[in-house]
């Protein structure tokens, strides 16, 4: 008998053998009891006797069988015992004998006489062994093919990239009746020495068929085909990972990625690489504060806010100016966030700085299109900055100096691999930049900062996770020897990850967050004052994610924060002073939310993001409100009556329906259309009268008389990557609509008022435009070119002439920048060396001029023009710089990185600010800049 003819004859003898076994019928009950004594009850019930290594069981151990069975066979029993395990089985003469996850098979392969080694595990240009292995066409894998992929080895290096190569892994079992030939695979990526989730990481086969991008909280999902599947992942600062993995069947895997030894923690702006296409979101800006070459900024200072406003859609009013505005808002109108805590006044220095240590910082990102559901409460951005955890495993830090500030961060394990605690601490030392201004009252002054931010992270088991951050910043500046000013943030803030299953996860945050800044004043006796203004609000937020299916994924939760504000005072500080004791009444308030989302995939190529937001805002006594005649303006004349609201009283209250809706189409894997449509309520109002953002502004809850604002936008974009994701393009156009947007009378006086609604106009804006944004992520040369062309305007709508500005109709707002153009670009000559460069262009500001004069009485006034009529000067920068890496040894004390940069080296007198005088009777105009010169700098960075 030839070779086949007795393979063929044993075949047909094994499966009349198993069907003789099939046919027989049996009965018995299980009442609770393991996996082990299952199977050993069904030996003894049918005199079979199992085969299978005992850890396969042992797996199982907190599995209970609780099933009764009557006239059933053998084999539909075992399927039913088996079902919550990977364990196949099959039955021969008097054995049954287990196997994990593949079957063994009682027939033959339909191209068993024709097998063909075409599918190849490794690619020999990897300089990596090839690894053969054969595939049946049902998906399956013979046992030496299996043999060779278990033994492959844990690492190797790949290009000059550390690839770390895990064991295979089987998910699911196979089984005969599962016709499906595509599966899920999902899990979370972390970082294995903090625990920290990390985003963005990339997940692709190694043919590129199949790719998923990790979300914010480290979850990816995937759908692979069935069989053998090489993965891979990359991301920015670690470790390449590859994984064999073996598809019978949805499940989880989940990763440990490992940190490159090379990682610097520069600021690098991406925007998300291949995320950006898939995701359904628009108007999303990340800003990855871990690799590569630091944008030059003024003063050597790495700097997240400046970093972000290179970037099309976000502005300043001008350099050094405090605060910033997205897509034609206010800058009020921008929630920042630490940790999930508010961070009033996110700036040092007058603006000059950002007041976060960006050594601290983990990840952040600008949402300026569709605003997550569970955020809340401004209309234009949410500025979402979430801090490095400590490390887990050992004690490391990192630190910089620079001519102005010094930055330290260190972090340590607490118990080891299990909690941590990381410091992080920043001051300048030097008030040589205000003498270096131009303006004589600024080179006389001083000014200094510090802050300091402790966070400690407790993974208590797989399923809880505490984090607790500590935040506070101080800056104390005097711009005259008689006025000293004070300004600080503080914040708490406390996070638990509770896991209940695979598919569902809370996130609880609880944080309180305070502003205050105070002026003391010291000239004359008798008219010494102290003057300040605070406000503290404290939120509880509950985020709840459901993965429902491959459709759905759900976010839905509940928020409340609470509001203290005190709008001001004042305290004569000596016995002998003339002044009055001024206290304005403390404003209350409570906002709270409820929230439900959902990410609703409806094919590989439509997504749709739907989420509704209900808010109610409550102002809450103790207060006193003025009632005024409908229809008039508010002013003492048309001022009715004054009511009075006791402690507790909700004496006025706001509700609104926000719609969160966003859409993708996607034409190829690499080429998407998105569109999204945003509704926002903002209960609390920036009340300034400056062009700038001031330390010195105040805030105002919503009340009797002054309404939350509302806004509407509307967006679209078309997203492009080229060259396996080397070259983004990305163009998005948007509209907004605002309601109740304040403006003020002119001569508004805004210091010590308690009937602050007399000097407010509420206006209503608009503002469009088209974001353009093309960058180079790999190779030598990398860098982006973003332009903007973006109009905003406010319009008064009052028949009153104290109420009505240019007539009623649209005049730009202070901040409309027509045109703004941004160019970085960097070089890398060799591993250690590169070349930077950063360019801005930027329209000039609107401003109003005086453009006559006018005789009254016997007195002669200055005659304006219309509103923001006219610009100042159009801006440009052109900075450079040079980075110099330390040599690249893992076996020393501390990685080094010098900056060499050079701002504004064109020397350009862009002017701040133009303000004029009447001298001798005539009326002369005077600019202010910041820096007019080249502003040369040398930073040391290290990392230990």
């Amino acid at each position: 008998m030839n070779k086949v003819l007795y393979i063929a004859t044993l075949f047909l003898l094994l499966t009349s053998l198993a069907f003789a076994q099939e046919q027989e019928t049996i009965s018995i009950t299980f009442s609770n009891e393991s996996l082990e004594s299952s199977l050993s009850k069904i030996e003894t019930k049918t005199g079979l006797n199992f085969y299978y290594q005992e850890d396969w069981i042992s797996n199982y151990s907190d599995l209970k069988i609780n099933k009764s069975y009557s006239n059933k066979t053998l084999d539909f029993i075992l399927e039913d015992v088996l079902i919550e395990t990977n364990l196949n089985f099959f039955i021969t003469d008097g054995k049954i004998i287990l196997s994990q996850n593949i079957r063994i098979h009682n027939d033959l392969a339909n191209n068993f006489f024709g097998l063909e080694e075409d599918n190849v595990l490794n690619d020999t240009t990897n300089n990596i062994a090839p690894i053969f292995y054969k595939e049946y066409s049902d998906g399956t894998l013979d046992a030496d093919s299996l043999d060779l992929l278990t033994q492959e080895k844990k690492k190797a290096i790949v290009k000059d990239r550390i690839v770390t190569q895990n064991e295979l892994k089987f998910i699911g079992k196979e089984t005969e009746k599962n016709a499906e030939r595509f599966f899920t695979l999902k899990g979370v990526i972390k970082n294995n020495k903090t625990g920290e989730p990390i985003p963005n990481v990339a997940v692709r086969t190694k043919d590129n068929k199949y790719s998923a991008v990790s979300n914010i909280d480290g979850r990816y999902s995937i759908k692979l085909p069935v069989g053998l599947n090489s993965l891979e992942l990359s991301s920015i600062g670690f470790n390449f990972v590859e994984q064999q993995i073996i598809m019978y069947n949805d499940g989880t895997v989940n990763f440990d990625l490992v940190e490159s030894v090379t990682e610097l923690g520069e600021v690098v702006v991406s925007s998300k690489q291949n995320q950006i296409i898939k995701e359904t979101v628009t108007g999303v800006t990340s800003i990855d504060v871990k690799s590569i070459k630091t944008i030059p900024m003024v003063l050597g200072e790495r700097d997240i806010i400046k970093a972000a406003v290179t970037m099309p859609g976000i502005k300043t009013v001008g350099e050094g100016a405090q605060g910033f505005n997205v897509r034609g808002g206010k800058s009020d109108q921008n929630l920042v966030l630490l940790d999930n805590a508010v961070v009033y006044n996110p700036f040092h220095f007058f603006g000059f700085f950002s007041a976060i240590n960006p050594y601290t910082i983990g990840s952040a990102n600008i949402y300026k299109g569709s605003i997550p559901i569970e955020y809340g409460g401004r209309l234009s951005s949410v500025f979402d900055i979430k801090t490095k955890d400590g490390d887990i495993d050992k004690f490391e830090g990192e630190a910089g100096i620079g001519p102005v500030t010094s930055n330290v961060k260190i972090s340590t394990p607490i118990i080891k691999d299990k909690s941590s605690l990381m410091v992080g601490a920043r001051a300048t030392y030097s008030g040589w930049i205000l003498r270096s201004l131009d303006e004589e009252d600024l080179k006389n002054s001083d000014a200094n900062f510090y802050d300091l931010l402790v966070n400690y992270t407790h993974k208590f088991n797989e399923k809880n996770t505490v984090k607790a951050t500590g935040y506070y910043s101080r800056d104390k500046f005097n711009l005259s020897p008689d006025s000293l000013y004070t300004y600080s943030n503080s914040l708490a803030s406390v996070e638990w990850k509770h896991i209940f299953t695979d598919k569902h996860n809370l996130t609880t945050h609880l944080s309180n967050s305070q502003y205050k800044y105070s002026i003391d004043y010291e000239n004359n006796p008798g008219s010494n004052f102290d003057y300040g203004f605070d406000i503290n609000e404290t939120q509880l937020k509950l985020v709840f994610n459901y993965y429902l299916n491959k459709q759905h994924d759900l976010k839905y939760g509940v928020s409340s924060k609470l509001y203290n504000l005190n709008p001001g005072y004042l305290d004569p500080t000596d016995g002998t002073s003339q002044l009055e004791s001024i206290n304005v009444d403390k404003e209350k308030a409570l906002e709270s939310a409820i929230f439900v989302g959902d990410e609703f995939k409806l094919s590989d190529k439509i997504s749709l993001n739907a989420g509704l937001r209900y808010t109610v805002f409550n102002a809450i006594g103790p207060a006193s409100q003025f009632t005024y005649e409908d229809g008039l303006p508010k002013n003492e004349s048309t001022a009715l009556e004054e009511l009075q609201y006791d402690n507790g009283d909700f004496y006025k209250t706001y509700s609104g329906l926000e719609y969160r809706i966003s859409g993708r189409y996607s034409f190829t894997d690499d080429f998407s259309i998105k569109a999204g449509f945003d509704t926002n309520y903002q209960y609390i109002h920036l009340l300034s009268t400056n062009t700038t953002q001031s330390p010195t502004d105040t805030w105002k809850l919503s009340d009797l008389n002054i309404e939350p604002q509302k806004g509407q936008q509307v967006s679209v974009g078309l997203f492009k990557n080229f060259k396996n994701e080397m070259y983004q393009l990305s163009l998005e156009g948007y509209y907004k609509r605002m309601d109740n947007v304040l403006d003020y009378k002119v001569g508004a006086e805004m210091l010590l008022n308690e009937t602050i609604e007399r000097e407010i106009i509420p206006a209503k804006g608009k503002a469009y435009g088209v974001e353009f944004l093309l960058k180079k992520t790999k190779g030598d040369f990398t860098g982006w070119l973003g332009y903007t062309y973006s109009r905003a305007y406010l319009r008064t709508d009052s028949q009153f002439n104290d109420e009505m500005v240019n007539n009623n109709d649209y005049y730009p707002a202070n901040f409309d920048k027509p045109h703004d153009v941004s160019i970085v670009a960097n070089y890398k000559l060799t591993k250690r060396y590169s070349f930077s460069a950063n360019f801005v262009y930027q329209t000039g500001r609107p401003i109003t001029y005086p453009v006559g004069s006018y005789q009254y009485g016997n007195s002669e006034y200055t005659l304006y023009s219309d509103r923001n009529q006219f610009r100042i000067p159009d801006y440009y920068r052109l900075d450079i710089g040079v980075n110099i890496e330390g040599n690249h040894k893992i076996k020393k004390f501390a990685h080094s990185f010098w900056n060499f940069s050079i701002y504004n080296v064109l020397g350009r007198n862009n002017p701040y600010s133009i303000y004029f005088v009447t001298e001798d009777g005539e009326v002369k105009a005077y600019k202010t800049s910041i820096f007019s010169i080249p502003v040369p700098t040398l930073t040391y960075n290290f990392k230990f």
